[in-house]
C-alpha cells in the first residue's frame, strides 16, 4: 500500500465531512469535486466519528470496495445515521464532529501465530458470518494478536475459539489511520 501525503488525508477528511454535512444538515447526498487519480483506485476503508473523545459510529467497506472517494463519502454516512450502536448524529453535532479515517490493505489470509496486535486488523468469516476490528483497536484495549482473533469471532456471532474451525477463514490487513491532525501511530504490542 503507497503511504498517503498530508493532501491526501486532508482530501479525504473533507470528502468525509462533506457528505456527513450534507446528508445530516441538508438531508442529500454531497456532490463529490472531482478528486486526484488515487482517490478513484478500489479501497477498502473505514469512517470513525469521535465526539469529545466518544465514539459515535464506525462503518467502512473491505470488501468489493469502490473508489476510496466513494467508499469514504458512504461510510462517513452510514457512520453518521445507521450506525445501529449509536442514535444518528444531530444537526448540532456535525461541527463537532472528529472524523478518523482507516484506509485498509485488501485482506489476505493470515495464521493465528503471524497476528501482530496494533499492526493487523482482522476479517473472520463463517459462512454468512462476517465480523471485522480494526488495528487500532487491540492498541486502545490492550490486547494480545490472540485476545484480538478471539475478539474478532465475537464480533462475526461465533464461539471465541471458532477460528479452529476449518471452515472458517481468517485474514488479516493493515491500515493508515489519520485525522485532519495527521497520522494516527497505532503502537504493535
Amino acid at each position: 500500500m503507497s503511504r498517503l501525503s498530508s493532501d491526501d488525508w486532508l482530501a479525504l477528511v473533507e470528502i468525509a465531512r462533506r457528505a456527513i454535512s450534507s446528508a445530516v444538515l441538508d438531508r442529500r447526498l454531497p456532490d463529490l469535486p472531482p478528486y486526484p487519480a488515487f482517490l478513484s483506485e478500489p479501497r477498502g476503508a473505514f469512517v470513525s466519528l469521535y465526539r469529545d473523545g466518544i465514539l459515535r459510529g464506525c462503518v467502512g467497506q473491505v470488501e468489493n470496495p469502490g473508489t476510496l472517494a466513494d467508499v469514504i463519502a458512504r461510510s462517513a454516512i452510514s457512520a453518521a445515521l445507521y450506525d445501529s450502536r449509536f442514535p444518528p448524529i444531530a444537526a448540532d453535532e456535525v461541527a463537532t464532529l472528529d472524523i478518523e479515517i482507516s484506509v485498509l490493505t485488501a485482506p489476505e489470509r493470515i495464521l493465528p501465530e503471524a497476528i501482530v496486535a496494533g499492526r493487523h486488523g482482522l476479517l473472520v468469516v463463517s459462512g454468512s458470518e462476517r465480523g471485522l476490528l480494526l488495528p487500532q483497536v487491540a492498541t486502545e484495549r490492550k490486547w494480545s494478536g490472540q485476545r484480538l482473533l478471539e475478539e474478532t469471532c465475537i464480533k462475526a456471532g461465533l464461539a471465541r475459539d471458532a477460528w479452529r474451525d476449518p471452515t472458517t477463514e481468517v485474514f488479516g490487513f493493515t491500515a493508515e489511520v489519520f485525522s485532519k491532525n495527521g497520522p494516527r501511530t497505532i503502537s504493535q504490542s
